[in-house]
């Protein structure tokens, strides 16, 4: 079969790419920007790629065409598609339709932390050798890969994703997924450009549980009143809840002197875990999918084990370099309780030297202003804060962040970076935060380090 896959350079979509060509299909893609890493990756796998929208791209005529969800009416592409009556799906449906049938789907959704917990339970599950497939947001350094189909009869993990399917499907992604076992990590507002205000969010939710059968499992985070909105509309399924509360089956006990251990109580036992990443957000990321791999039958112990070789995946906490004593992290945090939770962690593990936090306020929700009144405060365990006002903004970040003095506004990036570089010394760690590339910030602060304090590594 050949299958076209309409917006193939974004993870989501990339990841399908690579699952459709795993089962043995002909692939071909286009997109706006077909860029690397996502376009190497398909290249080598064999995918024929096309930079660009245009109805050619559907010739020779596909069997299948899947549509990506930043896809709208008034595409060339899409109209074309319409016009011929050629057989389209949503990616989401796709998946349900072709990959997850007859395995045990584990889905794990929430405002934040998606990704790395989805990463951990592949990781766990994998250590305990049950080869599961999976479908993640984020290319899992574990494995340098962000999907895979697995053992055939092995469980499938899926980031589950609230945002909308496709133009033709206003449903959360999440409600093609039918796991066995859910993980509701958080909820948040978010996705200011779909949805009005947070009870739009928790009814999405709402729909979501509804599709956990009775003899699956939620796994739900103890201390997240949206999430008990949720569950107080109607829930079938058995409940087990993780978090710091007492009375909470997977119970978290961060160690006070050290962020990268914590110890985990469950069941009648207790596990220490000295692990590499830092802050108590990635702690209960990891308890939730611990609580998850037990379902399927993963011991505590060897769970906890598995998290001593975790590798965080790309654009969590992820080192990009260092020069002159000075490291360069790059983290995905982009909603300002996920900035906030970051710069914690990272406060935390502080070993001398100062924090400074470079961030690019880009996506949806940001550029419409709905969180803007939380980005001051999200920013306080940071000693110096350069913001990024990227072109389309239409509010200002400097009348935001008046009156924070560590704080300073810049829109032009050849500027910003010069002005972080000529402030940082030796032991500072430089954090960038953006869920974008940001125009490739990191090689340039790296670039701009190395000639002002020698090599980078």
């Amino acid at each position: 079969m050949h299958i076209h896959v309409v917006g193939v350079c974004g993870t989501f979509m990339g990841s399908l790419a690579r699952l459709a060509k795993m089962l043995g299909h002909r692939v071909t893609g286009s997109d706006a920007n077909v860029y690397p890493p996502m376009s190497l990756q398909l290249r080598e796998m064999g995918v024929e790629l096309t930079e660009g929208y245009d109805a050619e791209n559907l010739q020779p005529v596909p069997d299948l065409v899947i549509v990506g969800n930043a896809l709208s009416r008034g595409n060339p592409e899409i109209e074309a598609l319409l016009n011929a009556k050629l057989p389209y799906v949503s990616g989401p449906q796709w998946l349900a339709e072709q990959v997850l049938p007859g395995r045990r789907v584990l889905a794990v959704a929430g405002t934040h932390g998606k990704t790395t917990t989805a990463s951990l339970l592949a990781w766990i599950l994998e250590c305990a050798g049950l080869e599961p497939g999976f479908l993640i947001g984020g290319v899992l350094r574990n494995f340098g890969l962000s999907a895979r189909l697995g053992r055939a009869d092995a469980p499938f993990i899926v980031e589950a994703d609230e945002y909308d399917t496709a133009f033709f499907d206003k449903r959360s992604k999440f409600v093609h997924y039918r796991p066995d076992i859910a993980i509701l990590n958080n909820l948040e507002f978010d996705h200011a450009d779909i949805f009005p205000d947070l009870a739009a969010i928790e009814r999405q939710f709402h729909h979501f549980v509804r599709t956990v059968p009775g003899n699956g499992s939620l796994l739900v985070a103890d201390d997240e009143p949206a999430l008990e909105r949720v569950l107080s509309q109607g829930c079938w399924t058995p409940v087990q809840r993780f978090g710091r509360l007492p009375g909470s089956e997977w119970r978290l006990l961060p160690d006070p002197d050290d962020s990268r251990v914590f110890t985990v109580v469950a069941g009648g036992e207790s596990h220490v875990v000295r692990w590499g990443m830092s802050g108590r957000h990635n702690a209960a990321n990891a308890v939730a999918a611990l609580a998850a791999a037990s379902c399927l039958g993963v011991t505590l112990a060897d769970g906890c084990r598995a998290l001593a070789t975790f590798a965080a995946p790309r654009r969590r906490q992820e080192i990009r370099g260092e020069a002159g004593g000075i490291q360069v992290l790059d983290d995905f945090a982009h909603h300002p309780s996920a900035i906030a939770l970051t710069l914690e962690g990272l406060d935390q593990d502080r070993h001398g030297g100062r924090l400074l936090a470079v961030i690019e306020p880009r996506s949806n929700t940001m550029r419409l202003g709905g969180m803007k009144a939380l980005l001051a405060d999200s920013v306080s365990r940071a000693d110096s804060v350069w913001w990024y006002q990227p072109p389309g903004l239409d509010w200002s970040l400097a009348d935001v962040v008046a009156g924070q003095g560590a704080s300073r506004v810049e829109s032009d990036l050849e500027a910003l970076v010069a002005d972080v570089v000529e402030q940082a010394v030796a032991g500072d760690r430089i954090v960038v935060m953006s869920n974008g590339g940001f125009g490739g910030i990191h090689d340039k602060l790296l670039q701009a380090l190395e000639v002002r304090h020698g090599r980078s590594r």
